[in-house]
């Protein structure tokens, strides 16, 4: 069994996934066990050897030849459809495992999950095998008239494999560098004296002139309401234009402003009229500041124009040195400058590609390595918006960072992500290959997202301190690699036609449109991630999405989760986080034996499904848990998860009645909640008896050294605990008691050498 890439073939991923499943003991025994010609499963791994050969020459041409583009994006769908099949036949034998390891199992099985040859399942898996081939035999037929070379045709190096030496950390993005003749010229505008009431200054350029991602809708109302938000650091809500514009008229009348509109992409002139006859209330002296990637934009605007011209050579170099060489003194060829000087040349002025092509050569120590870049045939791609030199970071990066720099393409343009809510994502689609000693996904996730960092595919992101974007160029590379099997309703929807081959789907949150069902918009028995973010109810057909590996419902309006979901054999994550509506889980959400990740935080949930323990590797994320309102799920299970969720609020305390419970929740060794909330009923009156229990409760509530802020609120205890004074919680920085009236000593702050609210 081939397990290995071949030439650096970059679909490895994907192929070494359905190489280890063809291999797994429950697809062996499946084959052997049924009368489904064996010969299937061996045409199946020798086609894919075939093609396998093929995908390094194929990544490289596929940015210059739209007919391997296509080639390729419908390989991937093939490989999709293999591994659906071989997870279905994975399910089917696990099964069936606990029938027969117990003869006195009472548990009733599907009928096609048992032993018959004839039995619609094993027909069912026949079939599909044989269309998967059939798709397998047409791509390979195609491989010789597309010109696709075998990885042994190909220049030794050429590629992207080979082992690719650990990448530092990522390059600091705060210092600007040679722009201060532009940076002059805004100061003096910002600066000088004018007569006019409100004076507008557009800079355009190119994108990757500047780290600028555009909108690509100018919507007069949301565009208003964001300004208004902006001043009054309030949200919004109103949905009628001429109550906005009034509102926001009141707040600027008389006072002198500076507005920033970053990432503007509008034609319409009296758009922008309509945006701008709110603004005109200012005081004499008011800007706004614009920035664009067209001077058609700038010109809608009708204002002073500034173009952000392309980075003179002698700055160009010293860009792209600072990140090719980054003073760590690795040994390198004498004669990388001297290539590198001719890159440059190539990057056309661009600091975006200039940054990526440093970070790309920053890994390679011959001069051999440069120059098989240098003579790429990628530099002469023509008629494609994808820009060069991006295209050739890509085809370098190793296979597995591929792989999760793809998975971008679901999220829209301008989109800010978190860190680790994209690793989630990536461990659910089983793409952190955790052979590397004793790490766990999460810290095999967390280098694959610092090299990705490191190569200026991600940048942190200037508004959000815990946020990552992407530039323009960039997502529009990952959507070209990938094609509509990442598919963004209400912004991919000119591709309807194509939609069937969709396994990741996302709802735009700024859509108009409402999304009301899969019909029209993908197969969803085949969907493999939904991220809706518009719907109000989720249908029982949920139950069909077999296949589905990560489910976000956040933010949406729905009630309830049928008791269907609990057959999404396959899912690992499952995210119901300010769902205000939502107040119940499945009972039966512990038969999700892959799940993972859970999250329901802000919710109105008071009802906990009660074998959530048994799910050995679950991860929990909620806000707050009310122990007079689940009396299914007492305060002792917790004892048995694991929290993923930073923060927990823990109400209605004096309904504990038993305090050994409290130790049962084991909060001592829970050590991913660093901020922690103990509540107490303020309308209570508790005599003596139930204040000496609240002082034992509280004792037994210890959380772990690792907390930085809690707050005790009406607690009825005589003593605060003595955890609170014994220097086990050296790492708090907020301490709240509120309402502790029958406490008369405070603890031993003076043992808290952080705290700095209280």
């Amino acid at each position: 069994m081939a397990l290995e890439c071949v030439g650096g073939a970059v679909l490895s991923s994907f192929l070494g996934a359905v190489f280890q499943k063809l291999a797994s003991p429950q697809v062996l025994d499946f084959f052997r066990g049924t009368k489904i010609d064996q010969k299937l499963r061996k045409d199946l791994e020798n086609k894919l050897l075939s093609i396998q050969a093929v995908l390094d020459d194929a990544e490289q041409k596929q940015f210059g030849n739209m007919q391997v583009r296509d080639w390729l994006i419908k390989l991937k769908v093939a490989m999709l459809d293999v591994e659906d099949v071989l997870d279905e036949i994975q399910h089917s034998r696990l099964q069936v495992q606990p029938q027969s390891e117990s003869q006195t199992c009472t548990c009733k099985l599907p009928n096609f999950f048992k032993s018959s040859p004839l039995s619609s399942f094993n027909k069912e898996i026949n079939s599909n095998m044989k269309n998967v081939l059939d798709d397998l035999d047409d791509l390979a037929s195609r491989m010789d008239n597309l010109g696709l070379k075998k990885a042994s045709d190909l220049v030794v190096g050429s590629g992207s494999g080979g082992k690719v030496p650990q990448s530092k950390s990522s390059v600091v993005e705060s210092d600007i560098c040679c722009r201060d003749a532009d940076k002059e010229m805004i100061i003096n505008w910002l600066t000088s004296d004018t007569d006019n009431m409100l004076s507008i200054l557009s800079i355009w350029g190119m994108g990757g002139l500047a780290w600028v991602c555009v909108s690509q809708e100018f919507d007069v109302l949301n565009v208003s309401r964001a300004i208004l938000d902006t001043f009054t650091k309030s949200i919004e809500n109103s949905d009628r234009l001429e109550i906005v514009h009034t509102k926001l008229k009141d707040k600027l009348r008389g006072n002198r402003f500076l507005l920033v509109l970053d990432d503007v992409w509008i034609e319409s002139r009296p758009k922008w009229e309509a945006v701008q006859n709110a603004l005109v209330c200012g005081a004499q002296g008011s800007r706004i500041l614009v920035t664009t990637s067209s001077e058609k934009f700038a010109s809608t605007m009708r204002s002073k124009e500034h173009e952000l011209e392309q980075l003179q050579e002698d700055y160009c170099w010293k860009l792209f040195a600072k990140h090719a060489f980054r003073d760590d003194n690795l040994p390198r060829d004498p004669g990388c400058p001297e290539i590198g000087m001719k890159i440059v040349k190539k990057c056309q002025g661009l600091p975006l590609v200039l940054k990526s092509m440093g970070s790309l050569l920053h890994n390679k120590s011959f001069v051999s390595d440069w120059e098989n870049i240098l003579k790429s045939e990628i530099w002469e791609i023509e008629d494609s918006d994808i820009v060069p030199a991006l295209a050739l970071s890509y085809h370098h990066l190793p296979p597995h960072l591929k792989t999760c720099f793809a998975y971008c393409a679901l999220f829209p343009k301008d989109y800010v992500f978190h860190r680790e809510c994209l690793i989630q994502l990536w461990m659910a689609e089983k793409f952190l290959n955790c052979h590397q000693g004793n790490k766990s996904p999460e810290e095999v996730g967390q280098q694959y997202f610092n090299d990705l960092i490191s190569r200026s595919f991600f940048q942190q992101s200037s508004k959000y301190e815990d946020g990552f974007v992407m530039h323009d160029l960039l997502n529009d590379l990952a959507k070209y690699v990938c094609g509509d099997i990442y598919f963004r309703f209400g912004v991919d929807d000119e591709g309807k036609s194509t939609q069937k081959i969709t396994r990741h789907f996302s709802v735009s949150i700024i859509t108009k449109q409402r999304f009301d069902g899969f019909a029209t918009s993908c197969d969803d028995k085949r969907l493999r991630t939904f991220m809706p973010t518009s719907i109000e109810k989720l249908p029982d057909s949920v139950c069909n999405f077999k296949h589905l590996r990560s489910l976000d419902l956040s933010y949406t309006g729905i009630e309830k989760l049928p008791e269907s979901t609990c057959s999404l054999y396959n899912l690992q994550i499952l995210k119901l986080n300010y769902c205000r509506c939502l107040k119940e889980l499945p009972s039966n959400l512990h038969e999700l034996t892959n799940l993972h990740g859970l999250e329901f935080v802000n919710t109105k949930i008071i009802k906990v499904p009660p074998h959530l323990g048994k799910l050995k590797n679950l991860q929990v994320a909620m806000s707050s848990f009310d122990v007079g309102k689940c009396s299914e799920f007492t305060i002792q299970k917790f004892g048995e998860l694991n929290f993923l969720h930073e923060r927990l609020s823990f109400r209605e305390l004096q309904n504990i009645e038993n305090p050994s419970d409290a130790l049962a929740a084991d909060l001592k060794n829970k050590t991913h909640l660093v901020e922690l909330e103990f509540e107490w009923n303020s309308h209570q009156n508790p005599d003596d008896s139930a204040k000496e229990r609240d002082v034992i409760v509280i004792e037994n509530l210890q959380p772990s050294k690792h907390l930085e802020k809690l707050s005790i609120i009406n607690y009825g205890g005589k003593q605060f605990p003595n955890w609170l004074s014994d220097n086990s919680l050296s790492n708090v920085m907020s301490l709240e008691l509120n309402n502790c009236q029958s406490c008369q000593h405070l603890p031993s702050l003076g043992l808290l050498p952080f705290l700095k609210n209280l």
